[in-house]
């Protein structure tokens, strides 16, 4: 197959004016771009990635060849175009355009097709289509864009959401999987564990909802579910419930704890009492007599450290 191409490199073989670009932005499932082109006639090399390309402004005529005939067809806005990674072909159109490129990694389709078919997949083939009349991948391409000029509150959760929605709808509809018969074992990449660790420490103080977790790390909530067991040996719920203990643990073991209660808030235990009742069915004892053998120091009838000045009152 030889090198293949990755989007930045892109230009030197389609030279035009960057106006829209992602790559500041530390987005990982997918590279988003805009250009301004003039009319050109192009080789495009082999790339790396699927690139999807949606137009902006007035009708042209875009024609593509790959070893054969030239096909041609009328592209303008609400139309798209599709190139499959890893073949070369030759594109040409008539007149100066604005587009949209999303390219879309093999990796990323094949880890939603694999979670889609619960199946190991080989490969995903696509065809090359000219112009691709369709009601939703427009709009998808668009909410991309958008969320990249103007972002908004979870912007993490909403990509995800956004890059699993583009990949089954291309499985549907352009894509096809080889799925080899041997089911998934279940195990989470690195990238996935990682994300998920840190995302429940960062969060603890809230409540979780499992399409949250599975958005960040990008699988279906009954991806999340089967994978996480095998991963972390319990379930998403049993395993934020042993973090929130472990940190109300290291916060009950300092010398000058704050209150049960805002501990409690802190570890996102609805109350006091919730804090206390598992805590105590966890570690066989209550948070005060924890942080009572911990620290050395009496308590009082709260649960709080009995502080004694100088004078030893």
């Amino acid at each position: 197959m030889g090198q293949l191409i990755a989007p930045d490199e892109v230009p030197r073989w389609i030279p035009g004016e960057l106006t829209l670009d992602s790559a500041a932005s530390g987005w990982e499932q997918v590279t988003v771009k805009g250009y301004r082109y003039g009319a050109l006639d192009v080789a495009i090399p082999s790339m790396r990635d699927y690139m999807l390309v949606s137009y902006k402004g007035e009708e042209s005529i875009m024609s593509r060849r790959a070893g054969g005939p030239w096909q041609s067809e009328r592209v303008g806005r609400g139309v798209c175009s599709l190139l499959t990674r890893g073949e070369s072909s030759q594109w040409r159109w008539d007149r100066p355009i604005d587009v949209g490129h999303i390219y879309l990694s093999q990796t990323e389709l094949c880890r939603v097709a694999e979670d889609v078919f619960e199946r190991r997949v080989s490969e995903v083939g696509m065809e090359d289509w000219v112009r691709a009349e369709d009601p939703i991948l427009p709009g998808l391409m668009s909410a991309f864009e958008d969320e990249l000029t103007s972002g908004g509150l979870g912007g993490n959760l909403y990509r995800a959401a956004l890059v699993n929605q583009l990949c089954i709808h291309l499985l549907r509809r352009y894509a096809k999987a080889g799925v080899r018969e041997v089911p998934l074992a279940g195990r989470m990449a690195e990238w996935q564990r990682r994300r998920l660790v840190q995302y429940v420490e960062d969060n603890l103080e809230r409540n979780f909802k499992l399409d949250e977790l599975a958005g960040e790390a990008s699988v279906s909530v009954s991806g999340l579910i089967r994978k996480f067991r095998v991963e972390f040996g319990c379930s998403p719920h049993a395993y934020v419930l042993r973090q929130r203990l472990e940190r109300a643990r290291r916060l009950l073991a300092r010398q000058f704890a704050e209150p049960l209660k805002c501990i409690a808030t802190d570890c996102g235990f609805s109350d006091q009492s919730h804090l206390v009742r598992h805590f105590k069915r966890a570690f066989q004892q209550t948070p005060a007599e924890y942080r009572s053998s911990v620290t050395g120091r009496p308590l009082d009838m709260s649960g709080q450290i009995i502080r004694i000045d100088a004078s030893g009152r």
